[in-house]
């Protein structure tokens, strides 16, 4: 039942008004046709109480020998035609006629019509009478001055042509009443919900915007917010909670603006004491005296720390430098030899993996920043072979989808569980413990740098897990094809 309901308010208001009107109007139709048929039906018992027994006392009982009586002089002065007449004498119908235009009043009576006609109740009050030969009756039974019956009957045809036409006129007028009242009563539902129409406006209005990160300016609020109607009420309600959310988006932006610029602020002053560290202890190791194998075992450590802590330091100011959207070099890249770089220096690194390249003929090439795509394919590879164990397949696809270019990176190693599939391009995000492999391994900033150079070249970036099968999905805008 509920696929055939309107969905829509505005639908369910209209239906609702129009099945009211019918039920109001079939009520109103049907007291009116009862009222009708109980006030014609009293109008002709009415009649036979006048007409008497003029008309069937007329009728002569049979002769000697005679099935039926001599009608031919029967009485039928001021008698309706269509009058029906009978006579009784002992539970028998001795004689009947009808009043017609003409002289003759014989009418033919089967067997059944004579029983139903003895059986009609002899109290002088009115009763409904079906013959075969005729229509239907009101009749009418009295005693006779020879001890007979006399039955008088006049059709209720009159009574049920008048009901019928009521009936036709009462449904064409309602019909025509409820299409109007349906047309009516859309437009004035349309009308009266139309400030429900620019809440819900409102509401789509807000629901499009990106409130995920960044500077958010919210729409105009519901106009015209009567508190005196149920939409005004949750017009006001809803202008008060946007009022809420954007003081709580507005705090959200500028903590994510100190925040960005004092990673940006931190990331950049530490770069000259990480790269003086660095120096130092590799100056340390040059000494030309003997230098005790914990002290070199210490500026070892010393010397690998401060790089990668230089690495990570790099990271975070290119992440805060595209968070502040700073532009990035715009020129052709060729991103078959970017791959095919990548996967070579994914080999040295990782023997212990099986590296595949799928790559189409045909050179594919972007417009972007070429050492940050270089990043991209990188980090995608150097993912798969620090969180994946010996033996796993890693496959690199690169296609040319129309307007777009897509790099694949696949492997069949355990996969990422589901819980934390919608963090992995977090910053500081750790696969440490979701996939095997080298504890400690970066900081939990390669898949963010991923996201954020794809998100700056109009790209984006996705992954699909389970055991088996993980895919990293990075799309770009497609470049001129690079010649030779």
């Amino acid at each position: 039942m509920r696929r055939f309901l309107p969905r829509t308010l505005r639908a369910r208001l209209t239906c609702g008004l129009v099945v009211l009107l019918a039920v109001s109007c079939a009520a109103v139709g049907i007291a009116a046709v009862v009222t009708l048929r109980s006030f014609l039906t009293e109008r002709l018992d009415q009649q036979l109480t006048q007409a008497g027994g003029t008309f069937p006392a007329s009728l002569e009982h049979p002769g000697h020998g005679e099935p039926d009586g001599d009608n031919h002089h029967v009485d039928t002065r001021r008698q309706t035609p269509g009058t029906f007449g009978a006579r009784l004498l002992d539970g028998k119908v001795t004689a009947a006629g009808v009043v017609r235009s003409g002289a003759n009043t014989s009418v033919a009576l089967t067997a059944a019509d004579r029983a139903a006609i003895a059986a009609v109740p002899v109290d002088g009050r009115s009763h409904k009478l079906e013959l075969s030969a005729l229509d239907d009756y009101r009749v009418r039974a009295v005693d006779g001055d020879d001890g007979d019956v006399l039955v008088t009957g006049l059709p209720l045809s009159g009574v049920e042509d008048a009901v019928t036409r009521l009936v036709a006129v009462e449904g064409a007028v309602f019909g025509g009443a409820l299409l109007v009242a349906g047309a009516a009563g859309a437009f004035w539902v349309r009308w009266s919900l139309r400030p429900l129409r620019r809440v819900a406006a409102t509401a789509a209005a807000v629901t499009a915007l990106p409130l995920a990160s960044g500077e958010v300016a919210l729409p105009d609020r519901v106009p015209d917010a009567d508190p005196r109607t149920e939409v005004g009420q949750v017009g006001i309600a809803l202008n008060r909670m946007l009022g809420h959310v954007e003081n709580a988006l507005g705090k959200r932006h500028a903590s994510e603006e100190r925040l960005r610029r004092f990673a940006a602020d931190a990331s950049h002053e530490l770069r000259t004491p990480v790269a003086s560290i660095r120096g130092h202890a590799e100056l340390a190791g040059l000494h030309p005296g003997p230098v005790p194998p914990g002290v070199a075992r210490a500026l070892e450590r010393i010397t690998a720390e401060s790089a990668r802590m230089g690495s990570m330091v790099d990271d975070l100011l290119l992440l805060a430098r595209l968070d502040a959207g700073r532009p990035l070099a715009r020129e052709p890249v060729d991103l078959t030899r970017l791959v095919l770089d990548a996967v070579d220096d994914a080999r040295a690194a990782g023997p212990g993996h099986r590296w595949v390249l799928d790559l189409p003929e045909a050179p594919v090439t972007t417009t972007g920043d070429p050492l940050r795509l270089q990043q991209i394919t990188g980090n995608l590879l150097a993912n798969a072979r620090l969180h994946t164990p010996a033996g796993t397949r890693v496959t690199v696809r690169l296609r040319q989808d129309g307007p777009r270019v897509r790099l694949v990176v696949e492997d069949d190693g355990p996969g990422i569980p589901e819980d934390l599939l919608g963090t992995v391009f977090e910053r500081f995000a750790r696969a440490d413990h979701t996939r095997p492999g080298p504890q400690g391994h970066g900081a939990g900033l390669g898949l963010a740098i991923v996201h954020a150079v794809a998100t700056a070249h109009g790209g984006a970036a996705e992954v699909r897990s389970r055991a088996g099968a993980t895919v990293f999905t990075v799309t770009l805008p497609g470049g001129h094809p690079a010649a030779g």
